[in-house]
């Protein structure tokens, strides 16, 4: 390092691309990348030291060995992936922000067997001629639901939207004022159904609403009676509200056809697991919903996806609509939804072969076992720099489902000499793979709960690279 004496003399020395590319080390890089990524990263190394300088950040100036690298560690950050795979020890089950459900083995399976060549997609291969994509699953939705007719397309969003373009354009559609949610930053039912071309008519009160009150708003142009799922929050207190049996009756009475956004949506009963609240998809059709939409990727375990059920004749009119092309599903992901609806066929293995299901329903003997295992082999492989401490805790479901469901857990307590909990959640955040915990009470906390057992040896690994990286600060 030479000590510079003002910013234009720091400026004149930081030397020049040509003579950067003829460093040994430079040269080794060249050697594993293509050039151009190498004189990108270069540049921003040089553009970099050369603001640092201006802002009076810098007054010393690295060496050439240095500067070399600074190239190859910002080389190393342009190669990796921008989307890659995180270990989640949130403790959140259906992480939105991590990608909501992780998939199951059979599903991963699917989808490459899908990708690597060509498909069936859209032919029929009994016929010869050209199918339909929607085919692959409707008769497995059929079978589980008890529904006349299904269809998929990319989001639950995308199946409200379709639903009341399809059925209620131009028309009335009533909701209780209570049910106006929003999901998400951009999912607002009211501005949803103004983009339908659906006129949007609310009744009762954000606290109660009442079966006189959709009565008293039923007119010639009302097209549907919608009840929306409040996924992400609840109302409690001095409460009521109108029944999905009892809308039902009302629909049928007034021959209006009732439609429920059911959210998340489930296919198998999770009360036995002390998971209550939430009907399964069969027991809304039940009920006498004629139409219901949920999601394929949060409660259901499968990929993005948004699902449609009911009557026959509603489904082939959202079939027919010309925003169903613009809504559909890729071949990739109709693979993985398929390969997880057959697992449902049998209760037992799709609430072991379901990483969702199998999180949500792992009991907390589980839990604490699988904490005590994981501890064993990070003690075993890591050096004493790095303590564990088991802690008990609450995990939740998210994804907008069991707004008030907190699951009993086990907690793993994380501590690098020398570190604290602020600096290791930052630096395992940005360790390959990245690591997501939680910081409460002054404790880095991973829970147990959501790390997957295939997470174990990469986890190891990003311990011991930010217990590396740290110990250097």
């Amino acid at each position: 390092m030479k000590l510079m004496s003002s910013k234009q003399e720091i400026l004149r020395q930081i030397p020049k691309v040509d003579r950067i590319l003829v460093l040994p080390n430079v040269l080794t890089l060249l050697d594993q990348h293509p050039r151009p990524e190498v004189l990108a990263a270069a540049r921003q190394v040089l553009a970099a030291l050369r603001h640092s300088v201006n802002n009076g950040e810098l007054t010393v100036l690295p060496d050439l060995n240095d500067i070399a690298c600074l190239i190859a560690s910002e080389l190393s950050g342009r190669t990796l992936p921008s989307l890659q795979s995180v270990i989640n020890g949130s403790g959140v089950v259906v992480h939105t922000n991590l990608g909501r459900s992780p998939l199951a083995d059979v599903a991963e399976q699917a989808i490459h067997t899908v990708s690597v060549g060509y498909s069936n997609l859209e032919f029929d291969l009994a016929t010869g001629e050209r199918g339909s994509r929607y085919s692959h699953v409707e008769g497995l939705l059929r079978e589980l639901t008890g529904c006349e007719a299904a269809l998929v397309v990319n989001n639950n969003a995308a199946a409200v939207i379709l639903a009341l373009s399809s059925l209620a354009n131009d028309r009335e559609v009533i909701v209780s004022r209570g049910e106006l949610v929003e999901i998400g930053g951009s999912f607002r039912i009211p501005e949803i159904m103004c983009q339908s071309g659906a006129r949007l008519v609310e009744v009762g009160c954000t606290n109660r609403t009442h079966g006189r009150d959709y009565k008293g708003a039923i007119t010639d142009a009302t097209a549907l009676l919608l009840k929306v799922h409040a996924s992400n929050f609840a109302i409690v207190g001095f409460t009521a509200e109108t029944s999905l049996a009892e809308l039902s009756v009302m629909g049928r009475e007034a021959g209006i056809p009732v439609m429920l956004d059911a959210g998340s949506g489930c296919l198998v009963d999770l009360s036995p697991y002390g998971i209550k609240g939430e009907p399964t998809i069969r027991k809304y059709l039940a009920l006498g919903a004629d139409v219901v939409t949920f999601s394929g990727d949060k409660l259901l375990g499968g990929p993005q996806a948004g699902i449609i059920v009911g009557k026959e004749n509603l489904i082939e009119a959202m079939k027919r609509h010309p925003l169903l092309r613009a809504l559909r599903m890729d071949k990739l992901s109709l693979a993985a939804l398929e390969a997880t609806l057959r697992l449902y066929r049998d209760e037992r293995l799709a609430l072991a072969a379901i990483p969702t299901l199998r999180m949500l329903t792992m009991s907390s003997e589980k839990i604490s076992q699988r904490a005590d295992r994981m501890i064993r082999y990070l003690r075993k492989r890591l050096p004493k720099s790095i303590s564990f401490t088991r802690h008990p805790g609450e995990s939740s479901a998210g994804g907008g489902s069991f707004p008030l469901l907190q699951l009993p857990t086990t907690l793993i307590e994380i501590r690098i000499d020398g570190a604290t909990p602020l600096q290791m959640e930052s630096t395992l955040r940005l360790t390959t793979p990245p690591v997501v915990g939680r910081i409460q009470r002054d404790r880095f906390l991973l829970d147990v709960r959501t790390l997957l057992d295939r997470d174990l040896a990469p986890l190891f690994a990003s311990l011991q690279k930010a217990a590396t990286l740290l110990a250097e600060k």
